[in-house]
């Protein structure tokens, strides 16, 4: 069995909110910018509340940020 791993829509949501910067998210959560790199690239899971804060900025549920694929049904 392949691990799952947590994806994001960060990237697409900054662009959809007029091309916001990292810088600017980052520091609307109260996180470094390089920490939100390592989020948005999939290299690192934020806490819930900094997940919480994501989808806040951008009026979205966790969900639409944040992805967990299904388990396949044996």
């Amino acid at each position: 069995m392949k691990p799952t791993k947590v994806t994001n829509s960060i990237r697409a949501l900054r662009f959809a909110h007029g091309e916001m910067k990292q810088a600017d998210l980052a520091t609307a959560i109260g996180v470094t910018r390089q920490t939100l790199i390592a989020v948005e690239q999939g290299k690192y899971s934020p806490s819930l509340e900094v997940a919480f804060k994501i989808a806040r900025v951008f009026g979205v549920s966790l969900e639409e940020v944040f992805q967990y694929p299904e388990e396949e049904e044996l």
